[in-house]
């Protein structure tokens, strides 16, 4: 019997919906996942055949990449609410299906302009989609398939970032049929009416709960504080970190603590909170949340600066970059997937024992690139060392922050949780790339630009071993 066993009545069960394998379940909310990831890093490559073809300006090319990224980042958690309220399989299709129409809507836009609204409505559809994964996995898996299934979701957010550069690199080389870039945003078209079709057939029917309430003010102020929080991190440094920009996250900080307050008097008059109080009390979820929340702005950050690094320092194209990276993001995959193979002693000290030897593999690898060399095996062995470390320390910790939440409550953490990984991405790119762009001005020679990486990776391995620190208190509070 596979170790992929579905919660029962929930597929095939008391609810009507057709016996399905869990296996081909998992394979479609997860490919769902990966499209929503790798839109995330494909068009980055193809940003100079975009500023040829349509003329668009360096910040109308940033706001072609970060567009998306805004958008999915605040909506994450209304997204989450939705499913909650009309069901997840029925709001993972309708994310699934809005992503599909506005990824051929990117592909076919006329104009810059255009293209930028298409990449916020994507982002939009990611959002309404990307929750309902994680849900989906709470509440249809069990015991060692519930590990297995949230090792493989971990793969795909790892991998996801790499595949994206490499597959980018790919079709923008190929030039299919001389439509230059667009095939970074067609690829999904086919991708995505295969997994809508698929979706009518394998999605479990879990009914939605009309009684959760929208908790409007709550929606608001959180969207306005995320809005102002993102906006200037994800712009800042291509726009040189403007007096406005700082105003934003002032701002954006200031309505996080006035969510608060809404939150506490809608509890009190008896209300529905967009994040449960209850969510936020079980046990080690806050501090394996910040322990994330550091391995993917690290991550992230790395991933930036080391791509950076290799095209504007050491001359290389965009697909050989993007292999270059595939080393760490493979291990990252791998080590999610297998750690809890390990003997069951080692899993509560996993995360932060990882952690430690992640804050040390960065270190080492600023050491070997700081001189300008170039990539060799030694370099990639140990990228992928890298890789196996932060694997091994974030699958666990993202098993054990959700493994005290109630069923009826995945949709809140689901929600809450992938937003702390995006935000852990927006904010090690934007900080983490500032500290790399800050120490060198690229194009650059190889050792100006490895002492500037050197920096930033030193950087890193503080910011690791500050999360470790969390994931060890996580374990302490689990105890």
């Amino acid at each position: 019997m596979t170790d992929l066993q579905i919660r029962p009545g929930v597929a095939g069960g008391t609810t009507g919906a057709p016996a399905v394998r869990p296996g081909l379940l998992l394979a479609l909310v997860l490919c769902g996942q990966f499209m929503a990831v790798l839109d995330g890093s494909i068009v980055n490559v193809a940003v100079p055949t975009i500023r040829t073809d349509l003329g668009a300006s360096g910040a109308a090319l940033q706001l072609v990449i970060a567009g998306y990224t805004i958008s999915y980042a605040v909506l994450l958690i209304t997204g989450a609410r939705l499913g909650a309220r009309y069901g997840f399989s029925r709001l993972f299709q309708l994310g699934l299906a809005g992503f599909t129409a506005t990824s051929l809507a990117c592909g076919l836009a006329p104009t810059t302009g255009w293209l930028i609204a298409f990449r916020l409505l994507q982002g939009a559809g990611a959002a309404l989609m990307v929750p309902q994964v994680m849900s989906l996995l709470q509440r249809t898996f069990t015991g060692a398939a519930r590990t297995r299934a949230i090792g493989l979701y971990s793969a795909v957010l790892a991998v996801g970032v790499a595949f994206g550069q490499v597959l980018g690199g790919v079709l923008v080389s190929a030039d299919l049929f001389g439509t230059g870039w667009r095939p970074v945003f067609l690829v999904n078209v086919p991708i995505g009416l295969v997994l809508l079709a698929a979706g009518a057939r394998l999605l479990p029917k879990l009914p939605g709960d009309a009684s959760r309430g929208f908790d409007v003010p709550g929606l608001v102020v959180l969207g306005a504080a995320l809005g102002l929080l993102v906006v200037p991190l994800v712009l800042g440094n291509e726009l040189g970190w403007p007096v406005w920009g700082w105003a934003m996250i002032a701002a954006g900080v200031l309505l996080s603590g006035l969510f608060v307050v809404v939150e506490r008097g809608v509890a009190r008059r008896g209300g529905q909170p967009l994040i449960p109080g209850r969510v936020l009390r079980a046990p080690g979820l806050r501090p394996a949340a910040v322990g994330l929340f550091t391995i993917m702005a690290a991550y992230a950050g790395f991933m930036f600066a080391f791509a950076l690094h290799q095209q504007a320092a050491l001359g290389h194209s965009a697909l050989r970059a993007g292999l270059c990276s595939a080393p760490v993001a493979i291990a990252f995959g791998l080590a999610s997937l297998r750690w809890h193979r390990l003997p069951g002693r080692l899993h509560a000290l996993l995360p932060s024992v990882a952690g430690l030897l992640l804050g040390g593999g960065y270190l080492l690898l600023g050491v070997l690139l700081g001189d300008g060399a170039g990539i060799g095996v030694v370099v990639l062995a140990e990228t992928a060392a890298l890789g196996l470390a932060a694997g091994s320390a974030y699958a666990p910790l993202f098993a054990r922050a959700l493994a005290g939440v109630a069923p009826e409550d995945a949709a809140d953490a689901s929600g809450m949780t992938v937003t702390v990984l995006q935000l852990g991405q927006v904010i090690g790119v934007a900080v983490l790339g500032s500290v790399f762009l800050g120490q060198v001005d690229l194009p650059a020679p190889a050792a100006d630009s490895g002492h500037a990486l050197l920096i930033t990776l030193a950087v890193n391995a503080a910011v690791v071993l500050v999360g470790a620190g969390f994931a060890e208190r996580s374990r302490r509070v689990v105890r």
